[in-house]
């Protein structure tokens, strides 16, 4: 992102209806590790990634315990999520002390969706740059909620957050009519699979990667670490590899067809057809919403060969469902 005359607050609006203070603190949430929340009729869980900023450093932990009944899982600036955790510590402290009574997940949630909102609408301050999952039980049963840096919260069956979330949620999408009947177990094993999704197919999950918390009915909030995160991952299936297709193997027979009576076949087709090819890989093993491609037309290409080529392009929309091209030509 460019800087531009209106992001130099967080009160300044910009003439297109968007405040970029809270979009830059929302990327923040985007870079930070992924993690999952899922619930089932009896139990909320959390399974966060960690990760560690060098060899020589210990795994930041990403699960956090708030009260009995209450946990959190974070995603962007850790600074910011320690800060959040204290008021929400305060406020179920008072809730006890007042009311002689756990403060139930959803007062607590709106309460920090105040608290976000506070500093949102304050000359001079910044919003947090954090993403939270909230994991409680109360009188209502198991809760899910997810809070943002824009100060809205939703409630959730399911939900991922943090790098590489969108091959979580896919999953937890595909998966979501069965969490409610899940036991316990089963429930752990889901989120571990959502979360396995966002890891590079060279990286796995071990005990020193991963977080779990559990709440649920006669259960309080308990975190696994390390050690006592290897009975869930014994549990887990190994993952399977993904094949790898040669360029050729890839481009999809109508398409070539298209091709054929075009000069493409005569001036581009080894050099562009491989590009195509990898480009419809890429799209594949990614999980992006939106893909732009710009083309630069050379002197030996004509114009036609350049028409042949973007109409290819939007031919690959029908191939990816979950990806739209936008074509620039120049």
């Amino acid at each position: 992102m460019f800087r531009n005359q209106y992001d130099n607050d967080v009160t300044v609006w910009s003439p297109q209806g968007r405040i970029h203070q809270i979009e830059y603190a929302m990327e923040a949430v985007k870079q930070g590790s992924a993690t999952v929340g899922l619930k089932s009729k009896t139990h909320a869980v959390l399974v966060a990634l960690k990760r560690a900023q060098s060899e020589l450093a210990a795994h930041q932990k990403k699960i956090l315990h708030v009260d009995n009944h209450i946990g959190i899982s974070i995603a962007g600036l850790t600074a910011d999520a320690r800060l959040l955790c204290n008021f929400m510590r305060q406020e179920c402290l008072d809730s006890r002390f007042v009311f002689d009574r756990p403060l139930p997940a959803s007062r607590l949630v709106s309460l920090i969706g105040s608290s976000i909102l506070y500093c949102k609408n304050r000359y001079g301050r910044r919003p947090y740059g954090v993403g939270l999952l909230i994991a409680g039980y109360d009188d209502m049963g198991p809760h899910i909620f997810q809070t943002c840096p824009s100060a809205n919260y939703f409630d959730c069956k399911a939900m991922s957050i943090g790098a590489r979330s969108q091959s979580a949620r896919t999953y937890l999408e595909r998966f979501m009519e069965k969490f409610s009947d899940c036991n316990l177990n089963d429930l752990v094993q889901h989120g571990l699979r959502a979360l396995r999704e966002t890891l590079p197919a060279e990286q796995d999950l071990t005990t020193k990667n991963v977080s779990i918390g559990i709440v649920g009915k006669d259960m309080e909030f308990v975190i696994y670490d390390d050690d006592d995160v290897a009975p869930f991952l014994e549990g887990l299936e190994e993952r399977p590899q993904r094949k790898v297709l040669l360029p050729s193997q890839l481009m999809n027979p109508p398409l070539r067809e298209r091709l054929l009576p075009s000069r493409w076949s005569t001036e581009a087709a080894p050099q562009c057809e491989a590009f195509l090819a990898l480009l419809l890989l890429f799209l594949r093993l990614t999980a992006l919403q939106e893909v732009s491609v710009v083309l630069v037309r050379s002197s030996t290409f004509s114009c036609s060969i350049m028409d042949v080529i973007s109409s290819t392009l939007y031919s690959l929309c029908s191939l990816s469902s979950t990806c739209n091209i936008l074509r620039k030509v120049f």
